[in-house]
Parts: structure tokens; C-alpha cells; sequence
């Protein structure tokens, strides 16, 4: 495989492997590729969190009696526009 970097990229990657931190580059880029794994992890979990707050909301307003009732397609539509706005 060949991957090709940025000249700051690769200033960044030797960089590492001069700092005695990697023995060479690629143990530099397994090890950003598993950084990168891990933050899409928690990203994940953090935006799933936040997902079943909202919802959680929403059912309690649903329980309070405030919700309301959407009868057509365009009532639906005119809905979604107003929440985009």
C-alpha cells in the first residue's frame, strides 16, 4: 500500500518517530488509524446519548398531553420546514 501525505503530514509523522515515541512511520499511522477508530467510537455514543435525551423529552411531552396531531403529508411537511427554519 502507498499512501500519499501532505508535506505537514509527513513532517508530523517524522516528527514521531524522532521523538523515540515509534520505531517508524507506519507505527505512527496504525496508531492514528486506531486513535481515529476509537474517537468514531465515542463520537457515536456521545451523539446516541444526546439522540435518547431528546427523545426522552419528547415522550414526556407526549405523556403531559403536549403533543399534537399531524393529520396530512403537507401538515408534516409544513412541520419539518418550520424546524429547519
Amino acid at each position: 500500500m502507498h499512501v500519499s501525505l501532505t508535506n505537514e503530514l509527513e513532517s508530523r509523522v517524522k516528527a514521531k518517530v524522532e521523538s523515540g515515541l515509534y520505531n517508524n512511520a507506519s507505527e505512527v499511522i496504525r496508531e492514528a488509524l486506531r486513535f481515529m477508530d476509537t474517537h468514531e467510537d465515542w463520537i457515536h455514543e456521545v451523539k446516541l446519548a444526546r439522540l435518547r435525551e431528546q427523545l426522552k423529552v419528547g415522550t414526556d411531552q407526549l405523556d403531559r398531553g403536549e403533543g399534537i396531531t399531524i393529520e396530512s403529508k403537507s401538515a408534516l411537511d409544513s412541520l419539518f420546514d418550520d424546524i429547519k427554519a
